[in-house]
């Protein structure tokens, strides 16, 4: 194993060679993709190996796109492939350099499951959590190397999206945040500092605009196409906020406005009852077949 080397106040970053990724959901094999396309070599987990094997054949169709359009050559294509490996136990992240976690956003969830890699990892090992909200704070508190712990929020669709939002825990070290920046950058991405709090920047400006489109639909002020044609067209958005929010699921964007109004006791954070209602029906978006439109 290649160790990633501290000292008072810098950080080896050559070190960071072999990543790990817990979870292979979209974000998980996303993050895992970008990993592997850049060179290094990709410990990818999860509990079920059906979702790594869907995983490995999503990133295989990702690589195949990128081909197709000229901006990654065949070879290329096979060796990011050959650099991802799979498993359904944790134990791998013992030779990892850097794990970075991608599962259910579920607070204690993933208490647990660092405190578990905090016994079998390294002391050298960094952590990051992809979490679109939950306090990197507390999360870092329940390890032992809580400065060795941060945020790496990244985008959906990770290989597509360039932006990465680092969210400093109050425990992070410069060291750790200015490896994680170096290997953003590496990663072809922009990462953008933030601090930890409720939503962090990305979710704290988008819920809120999700939650009021879907409180304008609520109203019966527009029907769901006419209300994302508005932001479309007038205000030049790529996706209106309704099928967005479809796209990254409606249990996740209550959660995130629950994590809003639980953390500021702001009414303006109050979710949408619809919202409410949809999630407790099982209309959850596109991964459902069902939200605000229908994909069957």
């Amino acid at each position: 194993m290649t160790t990633t080397a501290f000292s008072a106040g810098s950080l080896q970053t050559s070190g960071l060679q072999t990543i790990g990724v817990l979870g292979a959901g979209t974000m998980g094999h996303g993050i895992a993709q970008v990993f592997a396309q850049s060179g290094l070599t990709v410990q990818l987990v999860d509990n079920q190996q059906a979702q790594l094997d869907t995983a490995v054949k999503a990133v295989d169709r990702s690589l195949a796109k990128f081909v197709e359009k000229g901006k990654l050559a065949s070879d290329q294509h096979t060796a990011s492939l050959a650099r991802l490996h799979t498993n359904t136990d944790i134990e791998v992240f013992a030779g990892c350099d850097l794990v970075v976690e991608a599962i259910t956003e579920n607070e204690a969830v993933k208490i647990d499951l660092f405190r578990k890699l905090d016994a079998l990892c390294p002391a050298e090992t960094l952590f990051a959590s992809n979490t679109s909200a939950i306090s990197l704070t507390r999360m870092a508190a329940a390890t032992s190397r809580p400065d060795r712990f941060m945020g790496m929020h990244f985008m959906n669709p990770v290989p597509l999206m360039q932006l990465v939002e680092l969210i400093r825990a109050l425990q992070t070290s410069d060291a750790t945040f200015n490896a994680i920046k170096t290997l953003s950058e590496q990663l072809g991405k922009t990462p953008i500092e933030v601090r930890d709090a409720p939503g962090f920047v990305s979710n704290r400006i988008l819920m809120p605009m999700i939650n009021e489109a879907i409180f304008t639909l609520y109203e019966g002020v527009a029907e769901a196409e006419a209300i994302d044609s508005v932001m479309t067209l007038g205000m030049n958005h790529p996706m209106g906020p309704l099928k967005l929010a479809d796209m990254i699921g409606l249990d996740t964007c209550l959660f995130i406005m629950k994590v809003l109004y639980d953390g500021f006791k702001d009414p303006k954070y109050r979710p949408c009852p619809l919202l409410v209602q949809m999630v407790d029906a099982g209309y959850t978006g596109r991964k459902s077949g069902r939200g605000f439109y229908n994909y069957d």
